[in-house]
């Protein structure tokens, strides 16, 4: 299979739904003042999703390093959507927290996606499409397990 039709189809596919999704994410959230590139907006989504947001447990959850995740948060602090604090106990962990003008942000954000979704199930009649909800069930358990 390792020239087929079907793998050449789902890899465009998935490209392709992929990059128009970060496409269409970060054209509506400039139209709606945000001025932060998607990877910015995707750490913040991080540090508000990470229960103890540590830098090393966001590094973890953005599957990236922490020096990576470092020169992220660097500019999110100086930019004003972030502070970092060593913990009282444990000097060696800094948490990151948020700002009020982070949670703007995250709001248009969850905004954007629930528009999104909401125009896909109408559009598409997706709450009647189990078969597809189903293997993007499947897909999604794939990469988390493999991946």
């Amino acid at each position: 299979m390792a020239d087929s039709k079907p793998k050449k189809v789902i890899n465009e596919l998935l490209v392709e739904v992929f990059n128009h999704i970060l496409s269409i994410e970060q054209t509506k959230l400039k139209e709606r003042g945000v001025n932060l590139s998607m990877n910015e907006v995707h750490v913040l989504e991080a540090i508000q999703k990470t229960a103890e947001p540590t830098m090393s447990n966001i590094a973890k959850r953005l599957r990236v390093t922490v020096g990576t995740l470092t020169t992220s948060i660097n500019r999110l602090v100086a930019k004003g959507y972030c502070s970092r604090a060593s913990v009282k106990d444990d000097r060696r962990k800094v948490v990151v927290e948020l700002t009020g003008k982070a949670l703007e942000v995250l709001k248009v954000h969850e905004s954007f996606h629930n528009e999104m979704i909401d125009a896909a199930i109408e559009d598409m009649q997706l709450e009647e499409n189990t078969l597809l909800i189903e293997s993007l069930e499947k897909l999604s358990s794939y990469f988390k397990d493999k991946y």
